[in-house]
């Protein structure tokens, strides 16, 4: 480029102007843009001319190409013939100028030639033609699969039962409210319900800020009653699902299930990263805008499985919340955020920072018996952020069952993967790249009395199991002799 020149137009040349060069002069000048084309033929140049086009007669695999060049700032090499672009390319490059270069390929192996050349960005025709097609077809897809779920709303005549996966989390939540709205949209009354326990405290106030309503399983009326019955996000728990004793209408979730989905409608999208994203997908497609409720708790849904768009966020998660931001009530989401913690909760925490046993940078912690298992997740966070901790793991045991939250920093380390190795034969385990959770019946524990002289003994044994099998799976040696952090 020769140089920045204050207020000065961008200067274009294209070079090469067959059918995609034509197409992309005339576009340039109806943007009222300075655009110079060279090409070779001579009748071509002549009609350019004629449409009151900068038009210039050149071989562009010719050096001198650089001469006719002159001051323009940006160069399109555009032509059919990739070895004469390839000439182009280099032409222009040999000269030391700092010009843009935008180069047209054939094949992967031009594409890598055309870069080793110089070129700042190269373009297949091919791959745009299959990327256009690819978006048209996802766009065409979702208006299809936004009929067929309208389809199905609309044909409800009552009610309407929407189920998330026990002890609900953010993104669990934000789905059902969304497809509330869009099923009250088209007047059908539905009913959010859940099973276990609303828990963790930012959930808890997720809830109660955005005044969202939830039923309880046993407060609700049977599923028998409801004509229609969707489950949304329910594959990714680590819960023991509430057993759903009638047939679902409609599934929506972002991660395969276990096992084959049998409902009437079904859309399982594996490449975002959030139920969330694929709603506010929906309310797109349906021309809804989200009230200021829908729209923080579809955000706050993308955000908290996205660990804030840290964790394996898509470019749809990105546009989701971009779209959903100014509608959402940001101080409402502050806090969500930053929930007062309950007593409950600093007892467990306060348990975990005693307790707490330090291999390397993997610590281990128990919280002995307690009643809000939830606690367990927001103490191993916060454990995360001792100095020189990577991976976090706290147990607690409620109701004859083992709970193990764990959470991790460490790039090099999966922990749902680590849980699932290590727990699977023995209880419930699930989780992402960063966190993950396990259930475990207590079995063979199950035959000591739990009563004060034994619940130390209880407790004691299970923490060294488990503790052995976590430490095993990570390999992390030494695994049987944690140092305490104290």
């Amino acid at each position: 480029m020769s140089g920045v020149r204050g207020s000065a137009r961008t200067r274009y040349a294209i070079l090469g102007c067959g059918s995609v060069g034509h197409a992309v002069a005339e576009e340039l000048t109806d943007r009222g843009k300075d655009v110079l084309i060279l090409d070779q033929d001579e009748s071509r140049v002549e009609a350019l001319r004629d449409q009151d086009l900068n038009a210039q007669v050149q071989d562009i695999a010719d050096p001198a190409v650089v001469d006719a060049l002159g001051d323009r700032d940006i160069i399109l090499v555009l032509a059919s013939d990739v070895e004469a672009n390839k000439a182009a390319v280099s032409a222009v490059r040999d000269t030391g100028g700092d010009h843009y270069i935008v180069v047209r390929a054939s094949d992967p192996v031009s594409e890598d030639e055309l870069r080793d050349r110089g070129a700042d960005v190269v373009i297949n025709p091919s791959t745009v033609i299959a990327d256009s097609a690819l978006q048209s077809l996802e766009t065409g897809e979702l208006e299809y699969m936004a009929r067929q779920l309208a389809e199905i709303i609309e044909g409800t005549q009552g009610r309407m039962a929407i189920l998330t996966h026990d002890n609900p989390e953010p993104d669990s939540i934000a789905s059902a409210t969304a497809l509330q709205a869009i099923a009250e949209a088209f007047d059908v009354d539905a009913d959010i319900l859940y099973a276990g326990d609303v828990g963790h405290q930012e959930n808890r106030a997720f809830v109660n800020l955005l005044g969202i309503d939830l039923l309880g399983r046993g407060e609700a009326p049977e599923l028998s009653e409801y004509e229609t019955i969707a489950a949304v996000d329910i594959a990714k728990s680590g819960d023991e699902e509430s057993s759903i004793d009638a047939d679902i209408d409609v599934y929506v979730d972002h991660l395969e299930a276990d096992s084959e989905i049998d409902a009437r409608f079904v859309d399982v999208r594996t490449n975002v990263s959030s139920t969330s994203t694929i709603l506010t997908k929906y309310l797109q497609e349906f021309d809804l805008s989200p009230s200021e409720a829908v729209a923080t708790a579809l955000l706050y849904g993308i955000r908290a499985e996205t660990l804030d768009f840290k964790r394996d966020t898509t470019p749809a998660d990105l546009t989701a919340a971009a779209y959903l931001h100014p509608f959402a009530n940001h101080d409402t989401l502050e806090q969500v955020e930053s929930p007062s913690m309950s007593p409950e909760t600093l007892d467990v925490l306060a348990e975990a920072i005693q307790n707490r046993q330090v291999q390397g940078s993997h610590l281990f912690s128990t919280a002995g018996f307690i009643r809000d298992r939830e606690a367990l997740a927001q103490a191993a966070q916060h454990l995360l952020n001792l100095e020189g901790i990577t991976t976090t793991a706290v147990l607690g045991i409620a109701d004859d069952r083992i709970f193990l939250a764990a959470r991790s920093k460490d790039i090099r380390l999966n922990i749902g993967n680590v849980l699932q190795e290590a727990f699977a034969e023995m209880g419930d385990a699930a989780g992402h790249s960063t966190q993950g959770s396990v259930e475990i019946p207590l079995g063979i524990f199950t035959g000591i009395e739990t009563s004060d002289e034994n619940r130390d003994t209880l407790l004691q044994l299970t923490e060294e199991a488990v503790r052995r099998k976590l430490f095993a799976a990570m390999g992390v040696e030494g695994g049987n002799e944690g140092t305490n952090g104290s």
